[in-house]
């Protein structure tokens, strides 16, 4: 169950697996994915006709993955948006880890994000994969997008130690010692 979506999962052996859900207006909708992960077959289902599938159209790895940042990115930062407009004095935002970024390479917890600055990272944008709910753990990598919720000087600090090329000591970032 994906929100008030509910996903079934059926393994195809020998072809992958088959993912189906019914939208809002009732079509029945199914993604099979490859066994290598590279196509992705969406098919519809006619009304009535559970078991018979008619293909839609196939993806590329590249092609869903565009998919994936057109849908999950806006919307997960159109919520946000919708959240902070509700809490005054709170505010969202995406920053890009830059190639030449000191963090590039480090984990999230490497960068003492919400103790240096009171915000918060909600989700790390991959590839054009939404990872939310990151833990330290997670690696950022040059192109990630890092989805941040905090008062508007918390983002900005974050941001200024994110995108800094230079050591924390040498950008005058207080917090951390090299």
């Amino acid at each position: 169950m994906l929100g008030d979506v509910e996903i079934t999962e059926a393994l195809l052996p020998g072809v992958g697996i088959r993912y189906e859900f019914s939208t809002a207006h009732g079509d029945r909708v199914g993604i099979v994915v490859s066994r290598n992960e590279d196509a992705f077959d969406v098919v519809t289902y006619p009304p009535g006709e559970e078991e018979t599938s008619r293909p839609a159209f196939r993806l590329t790895r590249t092609e869903a993955d565009a998919v994936i940042e057109i849908l999950g990115v806006p919307q997960l930062s159109e919520r946000l948006a919708d959240l902070t407009r509700d809490i005054p004095g709170l505010a969202a935002a995406e920053i890009d880890i830059p190639a030449d970024s000191v963090h590039a390479g480090a984990t999230l917890g490497d960068t003492r994000a919400r103790t240096r600055t009171g915000a918060t990272v909600v989700a790390v944008v991959h590839d054009g994969t939404v990872i939310p709910a990151p833990s330290p753990r997670e690696r950022l990598c040059p192109g990630d997008v890092l989805v941040v919720l905090g008062t508007h000087a918390g983002i900005a600090r974050l941001r200024r130690i994110l995108t800094s090329t230079a050591p924390a000591h040498a950008a005058g970032i207080p917090g951390k010692e090299q």
